[in-house]
């Protein structure tokens, strides 16, 4: 008995290791990738509900009224750095700036063509650009340029070159890029 005793034990235990391997292959082959896509779907269930309760969240009054303001503030903001699209009034406005600082032989440029006007990815926003020269000491120089920073809508200088006068002091040869944000006009 105790040889068939034993035979049996093997058996069962051969019996039970097989089985074991089958159902490790099993859950390898079907239940992970089942875990897995669970996992995922899980995940896509958490961002449509968040999805879900933003929009729910947009939909109350309160929520809309609070996101129209922001947008007003937001508007009236892009409007100090923001030009009409009529070009006119900012080289007006430099002129005027200009005669107010007191520089000699000032002279002004719209330099605007369809490529240096155009911003890429910018729907609403072009650039308009332009040269400016004058001649002029540096106190008046500095006085000019913190003016045109201090203007509204915002006046970038892009570049600018100050060609040094052999006269003296007071009549140095400025020239200026500048670049200013403008609204396109839209159609429609």
């Amino acid at each position: 008995m105790n040889t068939l005793y034993k035979k049996y034990l093997i058996t069962i235990a051969l019996v039970w290791i097989g089985c074991l391997i089958v159902f490790l292959l099993a859950n390898m082959l079907v239940l992970a990738p089942q875990r897995a896509i669970k996992r995922r779907v899980a995940k896509e269930l958490a961002e449509k509900k968040q999805m879900y309760e933003a929009a729910l969240k947009l939909s109350q009054k309160d929520s809309q009224l609070k996101l129209k303001t922001e947008t007003r503030h937001i508007q009236d903001c892009l409007s100090d750095f923001l030009a009409t699209d009529n070009s006119g009034d900012i080289t007006f406005d430099i002129s005027r700036i200009a005669g107010e600082k007191k520089v000699a032989s000032f002279s002004i440029k719209n330099r605007n063509n369809a490529e240096s006007a155009a911003l890429p990815n910018c729907s609403y926003i072009r650039e308009n650009r332009i040269d400016v020269g004058f001649t002029a000491g540096f106190a008046q120089f500095a006085a000019f340029l913190n003016a045109l920073e201090r203007n509204q809508p915002v006046i970038f200088v892009d570049r600018f070159a100050i060609t040094r006068s052999d006269e003296g002091d007071s009549a140095h040869k400025v020239t200026m890029e500048i670049a200013v944000l403008a609204r396109k006009q839209q159609n429609g």
